[in-house]
């Protein structure tokens, strides 16, 4: 069984950053692909950023250049560092990690932007 437990979501600025973690726990040989999603309010869940194991990355369009996703393999923890956020960044974030074949998600953290 593999918890992950993500931390860092907040109330920000539209303009200003947040960086959110996310902890991989468990038992499992090695973490493959992993990576944030977001859902807001009476929408879907999106992919925002992944990154794999052998830290290729892949973005969401609508946050490149805005957003960065990396990656600890030592300590099994994925990191998203948003900046210039905007107000329709808000939603839950979902960190996601993936052991073999099998996904895994974590309880969510709520990233509020004002305007």
């Amino acid at each position: 069984q593999v918890q992950l437990v993500e931390s860092g979501g907040g109330l920000v600025q539209a303009g200003g950053s947040l960086r959110l973690s996310c902890a991989a726990s468990g038992t499992f040989l090695r973490l493959n692909g992993m990576g944030w999603y977001r859902q807001a309010p009476g929408k879907q869940r999106e992919l925002v950023a992944n990154i794999a194991s052998s830290g290729i990355t892949n973005y969401a369009d609508s946050v490149k250049g805005r957003f960065t996703i990396s990656r600890d393999n030592a300590k099994n923890t994925v990191y998203l560092q948003m900046s210039s956020l905007k107000p329709e960044d808000t939603g839950v974030y979902y960190c996601n990690g993936q052991v073999l074949v099998y996904n895994y998600w974590g309880q969510g953290t709520q990233v509020t932007v004002s305007s």
